[in-house]
């Protein structure tokens, strides 16, 4: 039987998440994902870059609060805004710029699921009582994996470390430099995005994943990993020895 949610735990503490999905369901409906696609990039680039050349230092903040609130909806369009990010900015700039904005958006997603279903896991079952303990222990280095590697949905992965209650300083710390080496990808090919539109060519949405940039990133994964695993073993040491 479905356990029953607390007397003591509030319906409140669910309005952010519920607001972040309505907003999400509002703007996929009113037709705003057509706008995160690379015809679109590519029909208004001329605007664009006019927009990035009169706006300076206000056309920068404006972006990242663009990417923050896109990212905190959890709609479809990340890969499409870092392209465009390194087009408008710079491969360094437009991979900097691309960071902190989807970094803010993932924090705001990452408080939303903490204050309404942190307290939830704490009164489930014993396994994910486990669960939650393991993953909060050592959430720097599985976080830095769930960020190096993309397997997961991003979205799901904000949830997911917010229900564990992990703190905040260690989310953000862990999701910034996870995200920088894809980050650092898209950014670089958004700045020759010129050539391919000239060319008539799409961007592969799929480069993470060639081997030759994957490899290096499960590699970066499993170093983030090596703690947890020695720690694991150090324990099981320990008990071996006690019994």
């Amino acid at each position: 039987m479905a356990a029953s949610i607390p007397r003591s735990y509030s319906l409140w503490r669910l309005i952010p998440l519920v607001l972040l999905f309505i907003a999400a369901g509002a703007f996929m409906l009113s037709g705003g994902r057509h706008y995160l696609t690379f015809a679109s990039l590519s029909q208004n680039r001329e605007l664009l870059t006019a927009l990035v050349a009169r706006g300076g230092g206000l056309t920068v903040v404006a972006f990242v609060f663009l990417y923050a609130g896109l990212t905190a909806l959890s709609v479809p369009g990340a890969m499409l805004m870092t392209l465009a990010s390194g087009f408008l900015f710079g491969p360094w700039l437009g991979a900097l710029y691309a960071l902190v904005g989807a970094t803010a958006g993932a924090s705001a997603v990452f408080l939303a699921a903490r204050a309404g279903l942190a307290s939830l896991a704490d009164r489930a079952g014993p396994r994910v009582q486990r669960l939650k303990a393991g993953f909060r222990e050592d959430a720097p280095s599985y976080l830095l994996v769930l960020r190096l590697v993309p397997v997961f949905p991003f979205w799901l992965v904000n949830l997911v470390a917010g229900a564990s209650g992990m703190r905040l300083r260690v989310y953000v710390t862990a999701t910034f430099f996870g995200m920088i080496p894809g980050t650092l990808v898209y950014a670089g090919i958004g700045s020759g995005v010129g050539d391919l539109i000239a060319a008539g060519k799409h961007p592969d949405p799929y480069t993470i994943f060639r081997p030759g940039i994957l490899l290096p990133l499960i590699g970066l994964a499993v170093l983030a990993l090596l703690p947890v695993i020695y720690k694991r073993w150090i324990g099981r040491r320990r008990e071996a020895a006690h019994r």
